[in-house]
């Protein structure tokens, strides 16, 4: 076991020594926003009355990769599959580069392999919550529509 800040976590993922899902790498994202686990307290109190929201990312099958999308992306489905039941499967054969280039409303965790993550969000976030930072774990470069 190793006590790791936010931002050193995501260092140690970016350099391949540790190893956390999407989920994690999106909180950890997010956490990268508080300087203090002070400010986080401050900041979970003053908006814990405000609400959420439920959330099932929903994977689009790309050329060379994946995109997690998230509720309020552009490409995110108006029902989503909760259960799984209906099976649905996203795919296209455009590459994540071009997905990226044609969006403008991004809410997604794009994954070129399981060490190769990036976040991109564009939106704003519901219910007083806070966005992650966009960040990338390679040098691709999708920033010039965001």
């Amino acid at each position: 076991f190793q006590w790791s800040s936010p931002p050193e976590a995501l260092e140690r993922f970016k350099s391949q020594e540790i190893w956390f899902p999407p989920p994690q790498f999106y909180e950890f994202c997010r956490l990268c926003n508080f300087s203090s686990l002070e400010e986080l307290q401050k900041f979970s109190s003053a908006r814990a009355l405000e609400g959420c929201e439920r959330w099932m990312p929903v994977m689009l099958t790309a050329a060379d990769g994946f995109i997690q999308l998230l509720p309020g992306d552009e490409l995110y489905p108006e029902d989503p599959d909760y259960t799984g039941e209906k099976k649905i499967i996203m795919s296209t054969d455009k590459k994540v580069e071009d997905l990226m280039k044609e969006g403008g409303l991004f809410h997604r965790i794009v994954i070129k392999d399981i060490n190769n993550l990036a976040i991109y969000v564009t939106i704003q976030a519901k219910y007083k919550h806070i966005n992650p930072l966009m960040m990338k774990c390679d040098n691709s470069d999708y920033n010039s529509r965001l």
